[in-house]
């Protein structure tokens, strides 16, 4: 890529120290592309970045040069309907960093909105705060669905953004946090995040069922989206319950089970992004309140190839793959 221009109104310069590899950058790179949108080669993948700020275009007044922050990669218009009433994350205007269009930050440095950068608190590593931007996505759920102290959480997979799942249901007030999946590692990191009950996927029914004496669970999150995943979740919802997407479905046409989910008027609530929430992200980070134990490789940078493998094929018992930068 070409050296980044200068910061222009309202910009600034950032380069980047380390960004996470999402599932969606999974997809991409598995997949060729995310539901009906394409990859357009080459297209530079990464939205889980944080870095420093080195330089400040005119009209930056909140950032200043020395800056650790985070970024949100949803650049925003600010004025059309959805802006205006709170919901960034539907942008009728939205350039998102990471699709096709415009470059991801497996790159060394960004020029990006003023706005758009968060401020890293200081406690937190530049591991840390790569986190910064997957528990967005988590605070934006809680926008979304009510959890309720004592409620019983269900989740289906515990990839990293399961996980993550797992432990905001705990924060929230959950009393009881079911997650499952077919990798033993990730039950035990599971586990670890602050699940109380993880088992295999094939055992999942039986559990929610059992510490619910046949109730169901008051909100399942489906973290894996495929469609035996989600027919089981309505099933496990209990009746007027809330069964919530936020994984990305690989198929693109399958069946789901409408009639047990109206028989139970279950809620259906699916999920976009993070709506701008990286300030209190960092915030539940830098508190402790968010366990980091999900990361299990950090890799620098000339081996993110290496990074994508190890995901791809669910190598070396890995969660979370940070990359670094030199």
């Amino acid at each position: 890529m070409p050296d980044p221009p200068d910061p222009g109104p309202g910009e600034v310069l950032v380069r980047i120290k380390a960004v996470g590899i999402c599932g969606s950058d999974l997809h991409w790179y598995k997949e060729g592309g995310i539901g009906n949108i394409s990859a357009v080669y080459p297209q530079v993948l990464g939205h889980e970045p944080a870095g420093e700020i080195i330089a400040v275009g005119p009209q930056v007044h909140n950032r200043k040069v020395g800056d650790r922050v985070s970024i949100e990669p949803s650049i925003t218009c600010g004025h059309c309907e959805y802006c205006l009433r709170g919901r960034h994350n539907n942008c009728l205007n939205c350039i998102f960093l990471g699709s096709p269009a415009a470059p991801g930050l497996f790159r060394e440095y960004a020029v990006i909105p003023q706005h758009n950068a968060d401020p890293v608190p200081a406690g937190l590593s530049w591991m840390q705060a790569t986190l910064i931007e997957p528990v967005a996505v988590l605070v934006h759920v809680l926008e979304l669905v009510r959890i309720q102290v004592g409620d019983t959480v269900a989740i289906m997979g515990a990839g990293p953004i399961g996980m993550l799942c797992a432990a905001m249901a705990k924060q929230a007030g959950a009393a009881k946090v079911i997650i499952c999946d077919q990798l033993p590692h990730r039950i035990e990191l599971a586990r670890r995040m602050g699940a109380d009950l993880a088992v295999h996927v094939a055992c999942i029914a039986q559990a929610v069922l059992d510490e619910t004496r046949g109730r169901g669970a008051d909100l399942v999150m489906d973290a894996a989206a495929a469609s035996q995943t989600i027919n089981l979740a309505i099933a496990l919802t209990r009746p007027s319950g809330t069964f919530l997407l936020i994984g990305i479905p690989t198929e693109k046409d399958f069946s789901i089970d409408w009639f047990t989910a109206m028989n139970n008027e279950i809620r259906i609530q699916t999920l976009k992004r993070s709506n701008h929430k990286g300030a209190q992200a960092a915030r539940l980070l830098e508190a402790g309140r968010i366990p980091d134990v999900l990361v299990t490789h950090r890799l620098p940078f000339e081996q993110t190839p290496r990074a994508f493998e190890l995901l791809a094929n669910y190598s070396d018992n890995v969660g979370k793959v940070v990359i670094e930068m030199p």
